[in-house]
């Protein structure tokens, strides 16, 4: 342990990043240490003599001791930022990831009315829903998840970023307004209930109903394939995440279930992590016309 007379910004990070494992040690002190002292990252390298006192050096070491025993960043911050918005976050929600910024572009790219309605469902922190709605100010954005907590703070980080969305409770479809929708995107659990994955990482501390569905983990994919026409206008879209391994098996699901344009799209490390169709025009249903 570092003596009080040298509680320097340096000396802090450096016995930090001694104590945390992990890929990225020294940006996990940092964080922290700006965290709890209000500065910048940035300050700790252009002044790394700079004091702190000896209430912060206990309540830095505390958050470090958390963060070896696995705690997330996110979760001892509060707050993890998704598309450049600062979000908050809770253990009651996933923490948002960078490969879902993917499912966004995906979103993006696709041609939609200029006001489309759109439902991002197990929204969680409101991730999807708030970064669609930051760069497509005309969309009439709803948002829904069956957590009460996870609705409340969906709806604080919308009023905190002033970018309007109606977040609803609903278990997805289940008690959602009557309506129908330009898009509806997902980002569902689909880890399978054994796997090995479950065991390691930050999804150690994250709610297991936002991670896992089932055996093959395709329970709430299914669901909303097979129930996603219903809420969607002729020629709307369903664009859903899911595991690196899963295209295969989601794109089969949505040809089985008469959606068309069906299409893979991959994450940021070349994995397939995402899949889009569109419900049938009622002409093209008539032809019987599903190709891909």
């Amino acid at each position: 342990m570092i003596s009080e007379s040298s509680l320097t910004c340096e000396a802090l990070l450096s016995e930090a990043v001694n104590r945390i494992q992990g890929d990225s040690p020294r940006l996990d002190a940092e964080l922290l240490l700006s965290y709890v002292t209000g500065l910048g990252r940035t300050s700790f390298r252009a002044w790394p003599e700079r004091q702190v006192t000896d209430h912060q050096a206990q309540q830095f070491f505390a958050l470090v001791a958390e963060r070896v025993s696995g705690q997330p960043i996110a979760y001892l911050l509060g707050q993890q930022e998704f598309w450049s918005l600062p979000l908050s976050v809770s253990a009651s929600t996933l923490i948002p990831r960078p490969d879902t910024e993917c499912l966004v572009e995906a979103a993006l790219s696709l041609t939609l009315p200029e006001n489309a309605s759109v439902l991002d469902l197990g929204t969680g922190t409101g991730a999807i829903a708030l970064a669609l709605a930051s760069e497509r100010p005309s969309w009439q954005i709803m948002a829904s998840d069956r957590i009460a907590d996870a609705v409340e703070l969906a709806r604080a980080n919308s009023t905190t970023l002033d970018l309007p969305i109606t977040v609803v409770q609903s278990h997805w479809f289940d008690q959602l307004p009557d309506a129908q929708f330009d898009l509806l995107i997902s980002n569902p659990p689909y880890i399978p209930a054994r796997d090995h994955h479950l065991g390691e990482g930050d999804v150690r501390f994250e709610p297991s109903s936002a991670l896992v569905a089932g055996d093959d983990g395709l329970d709430d994919i299914r669901l909303l394939v097979l129930q996603g026409q219903n809420w969607l206008h002729e020629g709307g879209w369903l664009l859903l995440e899911h595991g690196y391994d899963q295209g295969e098996a989601v794109r089969h699901l949505f040809a089985q279930t008469g959606w068309n344009k069906i299409e893979t799209r991959k994450d940021y490390g070349g994995n397939e992590r995402m899949t889009l169709a569109r419900k049938p025009n009622s002409d093209e249903s008539a032809r019987g016309t599903h190709a891909q």
